[in-house]
This record gives structure tokens, sequence and C-alpha cells, in this order.
């Protein structure tokens, strides 16, 4: 390898993408701890007090499913820019980003081992698909996302109507058992065949989920083609008309969409849910670019680009201790608790996550993670701990 064959450069780093991946980081570390109360045989029975009611009505509207599609946006954003950044070099980009995700393969299986809704897998999936546009025009790319975007609803209700006959990994007595053991290779083995169950050949996620996903992931290349993230003043009133519109559509879709569940309203052609969770994701997200353009929160907004840093590293830690606190390796607390002790644990441990990035950051060039990937991806060694010089510099322009 040359030495010209390097990765984004820290100053070159755009800093509201880290914020956003920060902010998409707590959303993803409530929805995994909160899916540890429904872990066992009575889930179904599980009651909430008045206090975790709304908590949960709190975490649908603001967090359900509002993470994993913003950071798919993203994630086609860095795909964009990496890309770039490659055959910029002169190298060969198809061959570096299949090596990349496969990489990013490998520490799926390593997440599975402590999670059982990974989703690394599917970026790798997804990112190689990508490859497919890289060449492509920007019209091109905005036109198949909308395309895409237009077949969700149509394609949700198609696939509710297929009947599907699988295991329920997770209220399964047999199944259970697993993750009830104290041997790390039964949880291992338990996290597996719930991947695999509920989400490889499960239709809803398999397909619909990633139609969505890549849906997103081109929108994000597409922003990357206007440079979207680092024009944010030019775009502000942009944003303030959508903020309007999308909270608007959030509240009407939201307000219409649960009086239809309550009703038992069924949708057999037309299943709007992803379009409502996609509505609000976009709202939140537009909120903090305008919050962020305005100069305000910086020291919050620090903080969370520092956790952005470390998306896969914060990532991965959050499951980790997930699997030791409810799993039968661990703590065993199971889904012995309230709903709201989930919630707010995942707050409490993305907390301490900011704490941690902030002061690992203070000493290192990358996440251990974000390094190891790094280095692997390019078959290069770079410098992890931060030099003197670089920590006084950077101590100066806080």
């Amino acid at each position: 390898m040359t030495n010209t064959f390097q990765p984004i450069q820290e100053d070159k780093r755009t800093a509201i993408v880290d914020i956003l991946r920060g902010w998409a980081l707590l959303g993803v570390a409530i929805g995994n701890y909160v899916d540890f109360r429904y872990i066992g045989l009575e889930r179904f029975i599980l009651k909430k007090g008045i206090f975790s009611e709304v908590i949960s009505y709190f975490n649908l509207y603001f967090f359900s499913a509002k993470s994993w599609t913003l950071l798919s946006i993203l994630f086609g954003y860095g795909f964009a820019v990496l890309i770039n950044n490659i055959a910029e070099k002169g190298k060969n980009p198809v061959y570096f980003f299949c090596w990349r995700m496969f990489l990013l393969f490998v520490f799926a299986f390593i997440n599975s081992a402590f999670w059982l809704g990974d989703i690394l897998k599917d970026y790798a999936f997804l990112g190689l698909l990508l490859l497919f546009f890289y060449k492509s025009s920007s019209k091109t790319i905005l036109i198949t996302c909308g395309i895409l975007l237009l077949t969700v609803p149509f394609l949700t209700a198609y696939i509710h109507s297929i009947k599907q006959t699988l295991p329920d990994v997770q209220s399964t007595a047999k199944y259970l058992k697993l993750f009830y053991s104290d041997n790390w290779l039964d949880v291992f083995k338990f996290n597996l065949l719930g991947t695999y169950y509920q989400e490889m050949i499960n239709l809803a996620y398999a397909v619909t989920v990633h139609v969505v996903m890549f849906a997103l992931m081109l929108l994000g290349f597409y922003a990357q083609k206007i440079n979207f993230f680092n024009r944010l003043p030019e775009f502000k009133n942009l944003l303030k008309k959508t903020i309007i519109i999308t909270l608007i559509l959030a509240i009407i879709s939201g307000v219409l969409f649960e009086i239809a569940i309550k009703q038992k309203v069924t949708f057999p052609y037309f299943h709007p849910v992803f379009w409502i969770i996609i509505n609000t994701m976009v709202f939140i997200s537009s909120s903090i670019c305008l919050l962020y353009t305005t100069g305000k929160l910086k020291t919050i907004f620090s903080y969370f680009r520092v956790s952005g840093k470390m998306t896969l590293t914060n990532y991965m830690m959050q499951n980790i201790i997930a699997a030791f606190l409810f799993s039968g390796m661990g703590f065993k607390i199971y889904n012995t608790l309230p709903y709201w002790f989930y919630f707010f644990l995942a707050i409490f441990v993305f907390i301490l996550q900011l704490f941690f990035s902030k002061w690992w950051l203070s000493k290192y060039n990358y996440g251990p993670i974000e390094w190891l990937w790094r280095s692997a991806s390019y078959w290069k060694l770079f410098p992890f701990k931060k030099t003197q010089s670089e920590v006084v510099t950077e101590i100066k322009t806080v």
C-alpha cells in the first residue's frame, strides 16, 4: 500500500454526522435493553404500570425504529465519502469495500455472541449492494430511493399476508434454557438461533426491513452527493419547512394509526407503519440539524459527537454489558423488573459511554474497534495513542 492510501482525516470529518450517530446510539441502547424485558415465557402477559405505560409510549414515538433508520442514512453517507476517498487515491473501491464489509460480517458474528438482534450483518450485506450504485448519478440514486420508499407500504402489507410458521425463540422453553444457562456458548447459540429465525428467514425482517434500510442508505448516498451535511446553513429554510411538515404529519398519522390499532383495523393492501417511522425520524434528525446550525448546546453536542466517533465500539459494548446484566452467564436479571427500569438503565449506560468516549478520545485517535476495523481495512497499523503534542493541541482548541 502506498502512503497516499489513507482513511478520512480527522479534520475532514463532518461534525453533525457524528452527532447524529451519537443520538442514534441512544435509541439503539433503549431499544435493545427494553427488548430484554420480552425474553421469557411470561413475555406475553407482562403488565405495565401507569409510569411504565407513559415511558413505553414515549419510547415508541421518539426512539423505536428511529435509530436504525437514521443509522441507515448515515451508513449510506459514510459509504459515499469512503468510496470517493478510495477512488481519488487511484485504488479499486470495489475490492476495498468488499474486504471492509467482510470485516464487518466478522464483527457482526462476534456481536451475535451477546445480542440476538445484531444489525451489523445487515449493513455489511446491504453495503455490498450499494457498490452497484457507486458510479451512479445523484438523480439515479434519488429516483431509486424514491421508488423503493413508495413501494414499502404495499410490500409491508403483502409480506404480512404471508403466513410463516417459525419458532419463537424468545418464549420457547427449549431455547430459553440456553439464555438462562451460565455457559457463554449456550447464550451464544441462543443469540444465533434468534438472529436466524427472527431476522434471516423471517420475511417481515429479511425482506421489508432490508428494503427500507437500503432505500435510506441510498438517501444518505444522495445526501453526500449534494454535500448536504456540510451545507446545513444553506438549507436552513428547507430544514424549518421539513420540521413543520413532518411534525404535523407525525401527529396526525400517529393518532390515526393508534386509533386503527385499538380498533383492530387490518391493512391488507397498504401498511403505513414504515412511512410513519421514517417521517418521525426525519423530523427528529432535521430538528437536531437545525439546532446544531444555531451554535447552541455546544457542550452537549460535543459529547454526542465523540460517542458518534466510536459508534461501533459503543454499540458492541452496549450489547456486551446487556448480556452480562440479563442473561444466565451474568447477573440473571432476565425480564423480572418493570419496563421503566430497562428504559432508564439504557440511558444510564449511554451516559456512561458519553463520558468514556470523551475520556478515551482525549488519549487515543480512535475507538478500539474502529482502530481495528480501520487497520484491517487498509492493511496498515495506524497510530493508536495520541502523541503529547496532539493532546496539547486538542486542549487548546476546545
